[in-house]
């Protein structure tokens, strides 16, 4: 998962520590983000979460390099993997799952259930959902993002762009 906290340009983006700083960053449509609980020590293991508007930041989120998935490239890898379960399965760590609901990482993805982080500040389902950002919009207030739960399906939504999550990048 990405970890930086500064855009391409070396322009900071803002840590939100708090759930008031949170709400305030994302209502205001400002790039944002933390770690799971603002605990620095769950970075180690699955980085950063970022609401959607430090992903559709003009400023650029990956690296020089790399570019962010949008929904198609999603869409291509579960094809590829053999479709939602069987991408699922082969996109998870063999271990870190709640309920033994581990995958193969066949892959190589590695996905881990780092949780994410709501609208209000709340964090929520460390240990039973990764979720990853696409650049892709769905709707004025929401985009597309993918994510791994224990049903072992790689699932596509349609979240809150005030939402904390993981992202993931592709080399050009």
């Amino acid at each position: 998962n990405l970890n930086v906290n500064t855009f391409r340009n070396g322009d900071s983006i803002p840590e939100a520590r708090t759930n008031a700083e949170w709400e305030i960053l994302c209502k205001s449509g400002k790039p944002a983000w933390c770690y799971y609980n603002n605990n620095p020590a769950n970075g180690l293991k699955y980085r950063k979460l970022y609401n959607w508007y430090a992903v559709n930041d003009p400023r650029e989120l990956a690296p020089e390099g790399w570019v962010l998935p949008a929904d198609a490239d999603w869409i291509i890898l579960v094809s590829y993997l053999g479709g939602p379960v069987a991408a699922g399965i082969k996109m998870k760590t063999t271990t870190g799952w709640n309920e033994g609901s581990n995958g193969t990482n066949q892959s190589g993805f590695s996905g881990l259930p780092g949780g994410y982080r709501i609208e209000n500040g709340t964090f929520q389902n460390l240990g039973n959902i990764g979720t990853w950002w696409t650049v892709t919009e769905s709707k004025a207030l929401n985009a597309i993002d993918f994510y791994l739960a224990l049903r072992n399906r790689l699932e596509k939504s349609s979240s809150s762009k005030q939402r904390g999550e993981s992202v993931r990048c592709l080399r050009k």
